[in-house]
């Protein structure tokens, strides 16, 4: 052992990114996570499936059916589009150890398959961001823009539209039900209809398109990512039918720049962000793992609170913090193998700005 080369001990670990190379969350995602190895000494692998859930099959099959000396230690998955169950038997008896971060396996998906180091007995754990949280803060300043506004209808409701992103990923799901206790909470709101514009901006457009014709006393819409909050804002402009952040207030969840802009110039009322680190911290409790620091103490499926309602001033400490890349990022300190004071993960974003 003394004579291999340093990256050949080196902890290795497969990342199937579900989305596209382009798309502005995905490569967040990728950078964030690739600083994060860098500051632990993990080699990290990384295939983009391209939103194309078969290619993340052909991925992950070609990973498994690579001889032993040249698989990873590890694969990081996602749920996206209900493809987690299928992702993990692949895995499953390959001697690669599965972790899901992100998107976890739904309520009926557990039912029927079991948690970590159950059916699956190389899927060790999972991390995700308490997804509600993202609907529910964005909904609620929403809201509270749309009173400070009086966008009323002449009925004195506030009418909402909102573009989820889709039906089967818990990430999804979790958004809308936030987004939807919010709405509860606030009797003066009606919700006027929800459709999926599966994360394309493209499609959010077509959406809204008919979504005006339909719901014209609508002035407030929520949106579950940013790229669908700007399809429905080109929607708007191009129909005629008023201006962002002027006669129609809208919301979103992200941290892109031009998201951040948005948040800055006023044309996003309420942005959410920050979750994109949950690709790093999962580096972190696989290189705890690795190290003899199992993270089952705090139990296998973890949510932490890692959206962050940001403000405009958030926004631009994020810019002059992240805008230039990751190479800042140093999740060193929230180790539990390399800082023993550490007894539970503090897995949130604000304290990185």
């Amino acid at each position: 052992m003394c004579c291999l080369p340093l990256w050949a001990q080196a902890q290795t670990i497969a990342f199937i990114n579900p989305g596209k190379k382009d798309e502005p969350f995905w490569r967040t995602v990728s950078e964030s996570m690739h600083a994060a190895s860098r500051s632990l000494g993990i080699r990290l692998e990384e295939q983009f499936a391209e939103r194309q859930h078969l290619s993340a099959f052909t991925i992950a099959k070609a990973i498994a059916a690579r001889p032993a000396a040249q698989r990873p230690d590890y694969v990081i998955l996602t749920n996206d589009y209900g493809t987690g169950p299928e992702l993990l038997r692949i895995f499953d008896g390959t001697g690669i150890r599965s972790f899901m971060a992100f998107s976890t396996l739904t309520t009926p998906e557990r039912v029927q398959h079991g948690g970590p180091r159950e059916q699956f007995k190389d899927w060790i754990g999972s991390l995700e961001p308490r997804a509600q949280d993202a609907g529910y803060l964005t909904a609620q300043a929403l809201i509270a823009k749309g009173r400070a506004m009086r966008a009323h209808g002449p009925d004195g409701k506030l009418h909402l539209l909102a573009i989820a992103g889709d039906r089967s990923t818990n990430s999804s799901i979790q958004r809308n039900e936030g987004m939807q206790r919010a709405v509860r909470q606030a009797p003066d709101v009606v919700l006027e209809q929800t459709v999926y514009a599966g994360w394309s901006r493209a499609k959010a457009q077509e959406q809204m398109g008919w979504l005006l014709q339909r719901h014209p006393q609508a002035r407030m819409v929520w949106t579950g990512s940013d790229l669908m909050a700007f399809g429905a804002m080109d929607a708007l402009v191009a129909a005629g039918a008023g201006q962002p952040g002027r006669t129609v207030w809208f919301s979103s969840v992200n941290t892109s720049l031009q998201a951040l802009q948005s948040l800055r110039s006023g044309q996003l009322a309420a942005l959410a962000g920050g979750h994109f680190i949950a690709g790093a911290w999962a580096l972190v409790m696989l290189y705890d793992y690795h190290h003899g620091r199992d993270f089952a103490s705090e139990g296998l499926e973890l949510e932490r609170p890692m959206f962050t309602l940001f403000t405009p001033a958030m926004a631009r400490r994020y810019q002059q913090r992240f805008g230039q890349g990751f190479d800042r990022l140093d999740v060193r300190p929230y180790s539990k193998v390399l800082n023993p004071t550490v007894q539970r993960y503090q897995f949130g974003f604000a304290q990185l700005l």
